[in-house]
Order: C-alpha cells, then sequence, then structure tokens
C-alpha cells in the first residue's frame, strides 16, 4: 500500500512537472520514491514501486506518444533506471536487515548482561550469607572453648568473618559512577565501635568518592577494619575516652588513607618490620597485595597515626 501511494504521488508530481523541465528527466520523481519506500516500507514494496515507476516511465515519458513503443535510447535510459533502482533497493536491503541484526544482538546482549548482573548479585548474596554462617558457627563454637587465647583467637576470626560478610553485601550493591567513600566508611567504623562496645570512642569520617574495582576496595575496608579494631584495643586500654579520625584524600597520584587516634600511642621500640599482633600483620600483607605502602607513627602518650598510601591505578 505505501509501495502503491508513493508511485501514485510521483506520477502525479513527475507529470505536473511535465512541461517545465527540459527532456532528458523522465525518471526525476521516481528515484525518490523507490528509496523512501525501500527505506520506509521494505524491499517487497520497494520492488513494486520500482516496476511501476519504469512501466510509467515507459509509457508516459519514453514511448511515442503515450505508447509502448521504445526507441534505442528510450530501452538505454530504461535499463540504466532498472539498474540504478535495483542497486538502491540492494543495498538499502542490506542495511536494514545489518541495522535489523544489529538491534537483535544489541538487545541479546542487553538480556545477557541483566541475567549476569542478577547471577552476580546472586553469587555475592550467597557468599555474604555463608561468611555469616561461618562466623555465626565459630561464634558458637568459642563458647566451648576454656583457653582464653584460644577464645580470643575464635572471637577474631568470627569477627573479621562477619565483617567480610558485610562487606560483600555493602560493595556489591548497585551503584552508579564513583562510589561516595564517606558514609560507607562510617558506616563500616560504626559497625566495628559497636561491635567493641566502645561506647566512649568517637569516630570522625572524611573521604573523598573512589571510583575503586572491588579487588582494591575489599582489602582497603579491611585494612581500615583493622586499624580501628587495633586503635581501640590498644590505644584506649580499659575504657578509655578518645577520638579516632579517619580520612581518606587524593595525594601522590593516588589515595592516602590516615587513620589517628589519641589514645595510648606506640609503645617504646615499636617496629612495623615486626608487628606483635595478628592485625598488623594482616594490614601489612593486604597493602602489599594492593601495591600500597604502610606506616605507622607515635609516640606513648600522644597517640598513633597510621596511613596507607595506595598508587595510582595504573601503578595499582
Amino acid at each position: 500500500m505505501f509501495g502503491l501511494a508513493a508511485f501514485v504521488a510521483a506520477l502525479v508530481v513527475r507529470l505536473a512537472l511535465d512541461n517545465r523541465l527540459p527532456a532528458g528527466f523522465p525518471f526525476l520523481t521516481f528515484f525518490p520514491a523507490v528509496i523512501v519506500t525501500t527505506f520506509l516500507a521494505g524491499l517487497w514494496p520497494g520492488i513494486l514501486t520500482a516496476l511501476l515507476s519504469g512501466l510509467a516511465s515507459w509509457y508516459f515519458f519514453l514511448g511515442d506518444g503515450q505508447s509502448l513503443t521504445l526507441t534505442p535510447g528510450g530501452a538505454l535510459a530504461l535499463g540504466f533506471f532498472g539498474l540504478v533502482v535495483a542497486v538502491d533497493i540492494a543495498v538499502i536491503h542490506i542495511m536494514t536487515v545489518a541495522l535489523e541484526r544489529l538491534a537483535e544482538e544489541r538487545n541479546r546482549s542487553a538480556r545477557l548482561t541483566h541475567q549476569t548482573q542478577v547471577m552476580f548479585s546472586e553469587l555475592q548474596h550467597r557468599v555474604s550469607n555463608n561468611l555469616q554462617l561461618a562466623s555465626s558457627l565459630i561464634t558458637i563454637q568459642k563458647s566451648k572453648v576454656k583457653d582464653p587465647d584460644a577464645h580470643r583467637a575464635l572471637e577474631e576470626a568470627a569477627g573479621r568473618l562477619s565483617t567480610l560478610g558485610r562487606l560483600h553485601r555493602r560493595l556489591h550493591a548497585p551503584h552508579d559512577g564513583p562510589m561516595d567513600m564517606e558514609p560507607f566508611l562510617r558506616e563500616l567504623c560504626e559497625d566495628i565501635l559497636k561491635t567493641s562496645g566502645a561506647e566512649r570512642i568517637g569516630c570522625t569520617v572524611s573521604a573523598t568518592r573512589s571510583d575503586l574495582p572491588p579487588d582494591t576496595l575489599i582489602p582497603l575496608a579491611l585494612i581500615l577494619t583493622e586499624l580501628v579494631s587495633n586503635a581501640l584495643e590498644h590505644g584506649f586500654p580499659d575504657g578509655q575516652a578518645g577520638r579516632i579520625t579517619v580520612d581518606l584524600r587524593a595525594g601522590g597520584g593516588g589515595l592516602v588513607l590516615t587513620v589517628r587516634d589519641d589514645g595510648a600511642g606506640l609503645p617504646d621500640g615499636f617496629a612495623l618490620t615486626r608487628p606483635s599482633s595478628l592485625g598488623l600483620q594482616i594490614v601489612t600483607s593486604l597493602a602489599a597485595q594492593i601495591g600500597g605502602t604502610f606506616s605507622m607513627t607515635g609516640s606513648p602518650g600522644r597517640g598513633t597515626e597510621a596511613r596507607l598510601m595506595l598508587p595510582p591505578p595504573a601503578a595499582a
């Protein structure tokens, strides 16, 4: 229907312009009709328009006085018209088919991407649940342990597994663009304070937005967890009051994480190369894993400052 309408419109316009055009333009309005019909309506309507246009041109403009007699020159012109519209129809049809296939491929890719995201989210959810379950099992088991050192080791292991489970749940929650680190780190510190029962310790967090991949963000969060836990345990013994300050800022082309406290400070003879606690050993190992540089400074009675310098993403 569209092809027939396009042909009729092209024929009416060409007849109206017949007395105004010089000789040699019999197909002037039929070329656009064929192209537009093929593009909008498809292959077969385009072929129909081309056939009708050729017959109409033959009868009205190439024949001798609106007849089907054809001169050699007219036959050549009609053949040229047929060749040109055949090429036009073929090119437009190939382009249309290619666009349709591209659209189908995009839709299929979008469906696969959505399915992958759903499966990944479900996987992370299960990982988080399993970590929380393992933490709960260790917590139950530690109640049956009488040895203080073993009891403490199980308690720390349960806490670390629980923290790792919460990290997985938070880090893999959907978010657009660079992650807003400040509320994430603040919630993490509040969880640590709540879990440890440190009611007299305040924690101040400031951080910049950072687009860190999970394989860097998870170790960074674990390092912060260990540093805050270490400050609570060694900086404020016997329930002392104090404050912990956490700061994440750009620096040196990368990021700098700083954890300060106004607690008891580092003991005399402290050497980071020989960490006495498991927490600092974990921090040192995680820092090396992500290519960071870790240092601690402080003195007795003047608090402690722990600093982790992350390299630029390319260097990492």
